[in-house]
């Protein structure tokens, strides 16, 4: 008779099998943990019991109605028209520097991701906006696909960020603290990429054009017109920083910001409200359906003592806590090739977490649960632009299919090399994400 433990470890290779047989995680995780739990309690009743508990302590919990009203507000914010307001006004500032009009994009998209909070919507909202520009002032296709997928991934770091909520959550950490560590490192991430850009484009001048200087007059104009943005992100993120409401009443507020703005901006009527409502209500149901299986699957793990026996074989083993700590990253950069990054969260912190909690990083567990959320994060979007299967990747080529992957591969590796550089400051450096917790 095999033991729960055995069990338990493999699990693993079904898991991977399933997804690479295309299952949807959600769904791969969910047989997981159903048959992983029927198998080990070998009764019905057990089996029976959790399939009923699970799913109502899943979907009671207050804190996931947070998600849906951040999708909403991400949906609304496409609608108003704040896209091509922020990348207008940051290619008034920009575009005229060599490389300014692919710094202008990344620049549009960190702004667009503190109002979105999601990576894959930021990548293709921004790439209608910005990738005919792109074009049309002669970037190179592989570059502009490159920027637009790193430019992207801005949107799951710059607060307020759905995948920082479901780690909160995992970790029953403060979701208010995270959206303040995740700042810094969203704004040196921003920065990072468009020094990028400034190497690239001098490396291979070919490979990006240069675009009219306006005046000043223009370009205060255009800065004028992202009013709306600033003032959502500030009422936001500050309101649930400052304590003013909690983060499910902030995104309330977004949400009902973003929805004004639309309407003011003529772009909301009763058919687009009802569209956004639909793509809100499937995008949430595609997240809980993850986060059902995920619920399934750790706690079978949980069952069979996976965790709390990977946690002591860690101790036992005299590793160094900086040494764990680069191996878990290690490979969270492998699994984010195969794997989207919400999946990701679910199925590994409840395993990685444990561990982590019993090294000494001289600092409170607080702060280490902070530190290594935004670590985790960040590598985590790695994963979305790394070959040969990050998912902004191919989200940004199938808006450009005259644009060959391989060429977007060749330059998003610039991109790869900002981010490890970022995970290493970081790394070496906890205070600059703790810095306003």
């Amino acid at each position: 008779m095999i033991s729960d433990l055995a069990l338990g470890y493999l699990s693993f290779p079904v898991l991977l099998l399933l997804i690479f047989l295309r299952a949807p995680i959600g769904l791969a995780m969910l047989i997981c943990g159903i048959g992983g739990i029927w198998l080990a309690t070998d009764t019905t009743v057990v089996f029976m019991a959790k399939l009923k508990s699970e799913v109502y302590t899943t979907f009671s919990s207050y804190n996931l109605s947070i998600i849906p009203i951040f999708l909403l507000m991400g949906q609304f914010a496409t609608l108003s028209g704040m896209s091509r307001a922020l990348f207008k006004a940051a290619e008034a500032w920009l575009g005229h520097r060599k490389g300014g009009m692919a710094m202008a994009a990344v620049g549009a998209c960190a702004g667009f991701g503190a109002i979105c909070g999601s990576s894959l919507a930021t990548a293709a909202t921004m790439s209608k906006v910005a990738l005919p520009e792109l074009r049309k002032y002669g970037y190179s296709g592989g570059f502009s696909t490159a920027t637009l997928a790193a430019g992207g991934t801005l949107g799951i770091l710059i607060p307020p960020s759905v995948i920082l909520v479901i780690y909160a959550i995992l970790t029953e950490q403060n979701i208010a603290k995270l959206f303040a560590a995740a700042f810094i490192p969203g704004v040196l991430a921003a920065l990072g990429y468009m020094v990028t850009i400034a190497i690239y484009v001098r490396l291979y001048p070919d490979q990006a054009g240069t675009k009219a200087r306006i005046g000043f007059g223009d370009r205060f104009r255009a800065l004028l017109a992202v009013w709306p943005v600033l003032l959502v992100f500030a009422l936001v993120v500050g309101g649930i920083y400052n304590g003013w409401f909690t983060p499910t009443e902030g995104a309330a507020v977004g949400a009902l910001g973003t929805g004004l703005i639309a309407l003011f901006a003529r772009s909301l009527n009763w058919s687009v409200f009802r569209d956004s409502i639909y793509q809100t209500a499937t995008g949430t149901g595609l997240i809980f359906f993850i986060v059902l299986g995920a619920g399934f699957y750790n706690g079978f793990l949980a069952l069979t003592q996976v965790p709390q026996e990977l946690s002591g074989w860690v101790t036992t083993q005299g590793f160094s806590p900086w040494m764990v700590m680069a191996m878990i990253l290690l490979f969270y950069l492998i699994l984010g090739c195969l794997m989207d990054s919400l999946s990701m969260i679910l199925l590994t912190i409840p395993i990685f977490w444990p561990v982590i909690q019993t090294l000494d990083f001289g600092m409170t567990t607080e702060e280490v649960a902070i530190w290594f959320g935004i670590l985790v994060l960040i590598v985590v979007e790695v994963g979305l632009i790394t070959p040969p299967v990050g998912m902004n990747l191919f989200i940004i080529n199938s808006m450009d299919k005259e644009t060959p992957m391989t060429a977007t591969y060749k330059a998003v590796l610039f991109f790869v090399g900002s981010d490890i550089i970022r995970v290493f400051i970081l790394l070496l450096f906890p205070a600059i994400a703790l810095l306003f917790v």
